[in-house]
């Protein structure tokens, strides 16, 4: 059982974190023809969009409510449903995302009350779907806003119903923050191969996997879960909720639609993957297909060829609470042992499973956290995002990028973790590391070994 140290300092010397409102533009990124507009400053939204933009190397559709000092002072209700409907008439979207921000959660906007606003000002926009969700920046994570966002997402579009089961081969794929677009696309495929059709929410596999398309430009999201298929999540025979900080949001859809779920904290390594490949053949009541009986025979051999690294190897992790208990299982069941774990926020339905971690404590806190633990602990490896690159430089400590963001390596967005091969490729990757940084013992050369001899070998 691991031990949950909660935060002492007064502030975040070195973040580690990114804000709520982020993590809830995310999920909307993952819906179709949709748009974000975060109720707050100007600055909130820019900086967001920076870390976005430099993360997944694609044009950002976000917007804002600019705040300024007088609307911060006198209110900024005007600036809510005036954007609401100058998005709506320029760009058409079927679905706007609302987060409020740290400043606007501040003032204590009723941002459920604008809305109703919104539509008694503007009925000719009614078809438009508009997404309000409280995301204080002062409070959370990214992991924390993505979970609230998809939470708000279920409330607004999926309307309550009796007709599980009516789709036969559908199946509901709630996914967290912790999935990259190419997790999605791994999942999808492995949905597939059992005959099942998924229908992933958020998905950021068909809206932010970096595809080229046809049009020019468009100021709204590429891909995505079409609001349609969202609404008919609940003729769906059986959800799967992969993540533990969205549990929330798998309880709200079992509650709306009566479908079914079943839960996992990650698909990361042998016993995550075999986990939901039981799932898929007793939800699909067909055997196992050949290839991913095949794939789990390939990760088996691999990790008969790396725990020859990775054994008994100090490693120090700082992620988020979802992507760090992937990591923890993951390197724990190839012999690894977790030196440092650091979280920025601990969830309610976080904390349970993060005590069930295999390690002896879990910090929540930042990087200056993290470097001070890993030293100590001797850590010859940190997984962490990019922002952890100056601590293991300092340290003079591999870093393997996994998270959000990393904006000095390009490709990294669209990583495959989960899953029989990406656990492989994780493995084959973190041996690498570990073998880059072994050192063989030098040559033995006797002092008794006459100079001239040792000259004509130095020339041969």
């Amino acid at each position: 059982m691991a031990e949950i140290i909660k935060r002492t300092k007064p502030l975040a010397v070195n973040p580690l974190k990114a804000s709520q409102p982020v993590g809830a533009a995310l999920a909307f990124l993952g819906l179709r023809n949709a748009i974000p507009m975060l109720h707050g400053s100007q600055g909130c939204t820019a900086f967001g969009k920076v870390f976005l933009v430099r993360h997944f190397r694609e044009p950002i559709p976000l917007q804002t409510t600019a705040m300024d000092q007088v609307a911060t002072v006198m209110g900024a209700d005007d600036n809510v449903v005036e954007g609401l409907a100058t998005i709506c008439e320029k760009n058409g979207p079927e679905v706007i995302g609302l987060p409020t921000t740290g400043l606007s959660e501040t003032q204590g906007t009723d941002i459920r009350r604008l809305v109703n606003r919104f539509r008694e000002e503007h009925p000719r926009f009614e078809h438009v779907a508009v997404v309000p969700v409280n995301a204080p920046d002062y409070a959370g994570s990214l992991e924390s806003g993505f979970a609230l966002a998809l939470e708000a997402i279920i409330d607004t579009l999926v309307p309550e119903t009796r007709h599980a089961g009516l789709r036969r081969r559908q199946v509901n794929v709630l996914a967290s923050s912790m999935l990259t677009p190419g997790d999605i696309e791994a999942i999808k495929e492995w949905i597939e191969a059992f005959g099942l059709r998924p229908v992933v929410l958020p998905d950021l596999g068909d809206s932010l996997d970096g595809h080229l398309v046809p049009a020019e430009t468009t100021p709204l999201t590429l891909g995505g879960t079409p609001r349609g298929e969202i609404a008919a999540m609940g003729k769906s025979v059986a959800t799967l909720a992969i993540g533990r900080s969205i549990g929330c949001a798998a309880d709200l859809l079992q509650a709306r639609t009566g479908v079914p779920d079943f839960r996992f904290d990650h698909l990361m390594g042998l016993d995550a993957g075999d986990a939901f490949t039981q799932a898929l053949a007793q939800i699909s009541c067909q055997p196992v297909p050949e290839r991913i009986e095949r794939q789990r025979a390939q990760l088996q051999d691999a990790m008969v060829d790396t725990h020859f690294m990775t054994g008994f190897a100090p490693v120090a992790l700082a992620l988020d609470a979802d992507l760090l208990l992937g990591f923890a299982d993951l390197l724990t069941g190839m012999g690894a042992q977790i030196a440092a774990a650091v979280v920025p926020h601990v969830s309610r339905s976080g904390t349970e499973a993060l005590a069930a971690a295999p390690c002896p404590a879990v910090q929540v806190g930042d990087l200056e956290d993290l470097e001070r633990l890993a030293k100590l602990a001797g850590a010859r490896l940190i997984v962490s995002n990019s922002h952890a690159a100056q601590v293991a430089q300092r340290l003079n400590v591999p870093l393997l990028r996994a998270g959000f963001p990393q904006y000095d390596r390009v490709g990294g967005h669209v990583r495959a973790w989960v899953g029989y091969r990406g656990a492989r490729q994780a493995l084959f990757d973190i041996a690498n590391i570990f073998v880059e940084r072994h050192h063989d013992i030098p040559d033995y050369r006797s002092v008794f070994r006459p100079v001239e001899e040792a000259g004509a070998g130095l020339l041969h």
